[in-house]
């Protein structure tokens, strides 16, 4: 056994570059000056992009970090969240501008401008307040992606009510477990929503999760499907009852810059969801400033479309607040990808015209396995920009998603951040960046993050470690709502004597110094001494032409210590018989061996129809050990599709992989 590395190998290398276009640079919103002007006085840059919003009240200091981990920002300054993500474009003479234009699953579509997007969070401040709703109070809101779901944050914010928005396919449990952290005053919810072509009941989810919530005094329920719910006179309310009938006058109040926003709560690994605290100055801040940069988003021309659920933080950041704050025109689909048909997105695109798209990787391995033959159907000659967020994007996947869906030109902003951090944190910047297909690259301007060893030292050049945040940043999470203790201890401790943040990724520098994601540091496999990522292992398999999605897990070895298991989906174009067989199986590990080394080999290839995937696309690796070391697999409530691993198990039965 040779001596435990400890860091991580730096195995995989990547070598295409794509250099933006001189007219994409010619029209960037970003410069490569932002860098140097950042890196010459962080406060001063800061304050700038403060001053793209509007403030009541100056502030008198830019940062406070006298009391780290606790970081106040734009220290006395006051500000109305939601004036600035509507009324200001309104007073602007851009009322006639489209805000939303929404699609529903089954086909009904509603237009809205900034004006009557105006008239409505009015209507619904006022509602709010009449319902016994004070600054400083909780709201809770699971809704499906309707336009409602933007209203009731807008309006929350509007009135200084904190907000903690719950997936909609969330289970009364997580959601009950929820309100009782947050002691939310009001929950808004709706009678159901749509998935994959039908109704689906959300009043009675709800109800099981109010029954024994004291704090909860009134339901507000949007009708969306019209199927009959259950009701409680004197405590459930009609949305169009209540809030319809309200003035869409109302006169908003400036609040601290300090004042909290929303809380969102992450499924802790163990023990109940931490509620991440965001502001209201320093969040805003940060969200307009990373959504202009990294988006290149023009409000007078674009057609924006950010993929996620509002139950995300990605929906909270770049749905509501960012894209609001910067007055684009936006998409916002209800639905499921493929329903009624696998080109839905790209009919969307069409639709509407969409310059700037921004999904989950886990969303372009899908349109890999559907097809190139998909996108291939529809004029998507509209995008000039393409995003993605919530894991390390595969070099294959980037590569195939500029092609089929990028026409072969469009930047990619391969974006890294977190609940936690509450905006983009590392990502290329379009029009600036030579871009690198699975790197998010640097930290944007403003922001400073290193890639560190066990102790804390930064790693060369070509080394692997643990990825730290250095400086405090104004979106950055102000704690855990209720627990200060567990704030510090999850993610200050571990580098706690150099003072940086750790919220558990692995990643490392390229020969240029650029940074790659490498997951979670808890995926790591630990092969014959070499600490190895599970990222680098399933994008070289992606790498290979049969394979369109993959997900590594270390098993327990009693030779190696672990032995690297594969579970992989073919794309759509390949014959499965042929892609199964002991050959085909064989040339892939081979083929990892050749884009890794042979240390990388994978044990073990098993061919299956879909992954363990979490609603948010994350991959549930935990699962896919279980079956790999043949126990009994642990729970799947927190599946998209828990009916995935009785699929896979019954695969495996019949499909033992030989070596």
């Amino acid at each position: 056994m040779t001596e435990q590395s400890p860091t991580l190998d730096n195995l995989l290398t990547e070598t295409r570059t794509f250099p933006p276009s001189e007219e994409f640079t010619a029209q960037a919103n970003a410069t490569v000056e932002l860098y140097a002007e950042a890196e010459a006085d962080r406060e001063a840059f800061w304050t700038k992009q403060a001053e793209r919003l509007d403030w009541d009240t100056r502030w008198s200091q830019v940062l406070d970090w006298s009391n780290a981990p606790f970081a106040k920002w734009f220290v006395g300054g006051k500000l109305n969240v939601a004036h600035n993500c509507v009324d200001r474009h309104v007073a602007a003479g851009n009322g006639d501008r489209v805000a939303i234009h929404w699609e529903g699953e089954p086909g009904d579509t509603r237009t809205i401008t900034y004006a009557q997007l105006k008239d409505m969070v009015c209507q619904a401040a006022n509602a709010l307040t009449e319902l016994g709703v004070r600054a400083g109070d909780r709201v809770a809101i699971q809704l499906p992606m309707i336009p409602e779901a933007v209203v009731s944050m807008l309006a929350c914010a509007r009135i200084g009510a904190a907000h903690s928005v719950v997936f909609g396919g969330f289970s009364a449990t997580a959601l009950k477990s929820r309100i009782e952290d947050a002691q939310a005053k009001l929950l808004i919810t709706a009678d159901g929503q749509y998935r994959r072509g039908k109704p689906a009941p959300m009043k009675a989810n709800t109800d099981e999760a109010t029954k024994d919530t004291p704090s909860i005094e009134h339901v507000l329920v949007v009708r969306r499907t019209e199927e009959e719910v259950p009701w409680t006179e004197g405590r459930d309310l009609w949305w169009h009852d209540v809030v319809e009938r309200q003035s869409t006058e109302h006169t908003c109040e400036a609040f601290d810059a300090e004042h909290p926003l929303f809380i969102l709560y992450t499924s802790g690994t163990t023990g109940k969801p931490k509620g991440i605290l965001h502001t209201s100055g320093g969040y805003l801040t940060q969200a307009a400033y990373t959504h202009h940069n990294v988006f290149d988003v023009k409000p007078e021309s674009d057609v924006y479309w950010c993929g996620a659920d509002i139950g995300w933080v990605t929906g909270h950041s770049y749905i509501v607040y960012g894209p609001m704050a910067n007055g684009v025109t936006q998409v916002m689909y209800e639905g499921t990808p493929n329903t009624p048909h696998e080109g839905r997105h790209f009919e969307i695109i069409q639709k509407y015209g969409v310059t700037v798209y921004y999904i989950a990787p886990t969303l372009i391995r899908t349109f890999m396995k559907w097809g190139a033959q998909i996108p291939g159907r529809y004029d998507l000659s509209s995008l000039r920009v393409l995003g993605s967020v919530g894991e390390p994007i595969n070099p294959e996947a980037w590569i195939w998603y500029r092609e089929n869906i990028g026409g072969g030109r469009t930047p990619i902003a391969d974006t890294w951040w977190q609940t936690e951090t509450g905006g983009i944190m590392i990502s290329p910047l379009p029009g600036v960046t030579s871009l690198k297909p699975g790197s998010a690259q640097r930290p944007l301007p403003g922001i400073s993050a290193k890639v560190v060893d066990e102790s804390g030292q930064e790693v060369g050049r070509g080394g692997g470690g643990y990825l730290v945040l250095d400086k405090p940043w104004p979106g950055m999470l102000r704690g855990i709502w209720g627990d200060e203790q567990r704030y510090v201890d999850t993610y200050w401790s571990r580098f706690a004597d150099q003072g940086y943040y750790f919220a558990g990724d692995g990643a490392k520098y390229d020969d240029d110094g650029d940074i790659w994601l490498l997951g979670r540091v808890d995926d790591v496999m630990n092969v014959s001494g070499h600490r190895i990522s599970t990222t680098e292992v399933e994008s070289a398999l992606v790498s290979h032409p049969t394979v369109a999605e993959a997900a590594v897990v270390g098993a327990s070895d009693p030779t190696t210590g672990q032995g690297i298991v594969a579970f992989v989906i073919l794309r759509g174009d390949v014959a499965e018989d042929q892609a199964k067989g002991e050959e085909a199986i064989r040339a892939l590990r081979d083929h990892v061996a050749q884009e890794i080394g042979p240390i990388a080999k994978p044990r073990q290839i098993m061919v299956v129809p879909e992954l363990p995937k979490t609603r948010s696309g994350k991959i549930m690796r935990r699962l896919l050990r279980d079956v790999a070391e043949n126990r009994e697999v642990g729970d799947v409530t927190t599946l998209a599709d828990s009916s995935v691993m009785d699929l896979i198990s019954a695969g495996l039965q019949s499909d033992k992989s030989e070596e």
